[in-house]
């Protein structure tokens, strides 16, 4: 990781656990059980990319971080109510996120499904209501249509039910690259285009390079998820290593081996820096965050 996107990592890290923690209930408010799961489970854990996503989009547009700080709380709740149900028993069935237990074994099975479903509900009445949001009301609207749709049946919800539904099947390359798109894809694409809208003269051509962008980094973020799970291990995950290879869930790695999908990882990266030509120094950071994708140890 370049020294520039370290420091603003950092930076974005500890803006967006303050806004997180300022807009998620007080755990002394009944029904306290519940908001205690809600905290539990979103504070102190993560390495926030989508938020980071978000405030690098905006850094490139000369949007003000302030105003991306309700979209970026929005993006998360939704991202780490997907990670509570998908732990589920009847889902992943994992014991450990964020290196620590996951909510249904915090908590119990009940509570972590409603934890869930009350994080779900809190993006959308932050992107509706939070008055540090300055878009106007028509781009509002566009925000909250645009994580509707990346959070639904056509976006991470589908691709979660596409990959469930996959357990113990071959998938080819398109299939496989079809199922992350909307599972992991989607979100990490909202998490740009929600920056995007938050002003009204982002040129429509620039967005649709940032968001061509998004879609490189969220398959190849993908990939090396893929990659991670075959060759770390469970410390540094923070989360249980061969999960995927014990479940016989398709993985870029079992399709084209360690190799090939680090190959297919650089390609990707590759791509998404080509989407950036239209920029100057001012996207450095996004640049620096896909490389940071097919590089990371965790």
């Amino acid at each position: 990781m370049s020294n520039a996107l370290k420091e603003y990592l950092s930076l974005c890290q500890n803006r967006v656990e303050r806004a997180l923690e300022a807009r998620l209930p007080s755990d002394n408010i009944l029904p306290q059980k519940l908001h205690q799961a809600m905290r539990y489970c979103v504070l102190d854990g993560g390495k926030r990319m989508r938020p980071l996503l978000t405030y690098c989009t905006g850094k490139t547009l000369g949007i003000a971080p302030e105003e991306l700080d309700g979209p970026s709380c929005a993006v998360e709740f939704i991202h780490v109510y997907s990670l509570i149900h998908d732990d589920l028993p009847a889902m992943d069935d994992d014991d450990l996120r964020r290196g620590k237990p996951t909510c249904h074994k915090a908590f119990d099975e009940a509570t972590a499904i409603l934890t869930g479903d009350a994080l779900q509900a809190l993006a959308f009445e932050v992107l509706a209501h939070d008055p540090t949001i300055k878009a106007s009301p028509e781009n509002r609207i566009r925000m909250i249509t645009t994580l509707a749709r990346a959070s639904g049946s056509l976006g991470m919800v589908g691709g979660q039910a596409i990959d469930l539904a996959s357990v113990g099947t071959k998938l080819n390359l398109p299939e496989l690259e079809n199922m992350h798109i909307h599972k992991t894809g989607a979100l990490i694409r909202a998490s740009v285009n929600l920056a995007t809208l938050a002003r009204a003269d982002v040129d429509t051509s620039v967005a649709a390079k940032l968001d061509q962008y998004a879609k490189c980094i969220g398959l190849s973020f993908q990939v090396k998820d893929d990659i991670l799970d075959e060759e770390s291990d469970t410390a540094t995950l923070g989360k249980t290593q061969g999960k995927d290879k014990d479940n016989d869930k398709p993985t870029y790695p079992a399709l084209l081996g360690l190799a090939g999908a680090k190959q297919k990882a650089q390609e990707l990266h590759e791509k998404a820096l080509d989407c950036l030509s239209i920029f100057d120094s001012e996207a450095n950071l996004l640049r620096d965050l896909s490389l940071y994708i097919i590089e990371r140890d965790h």
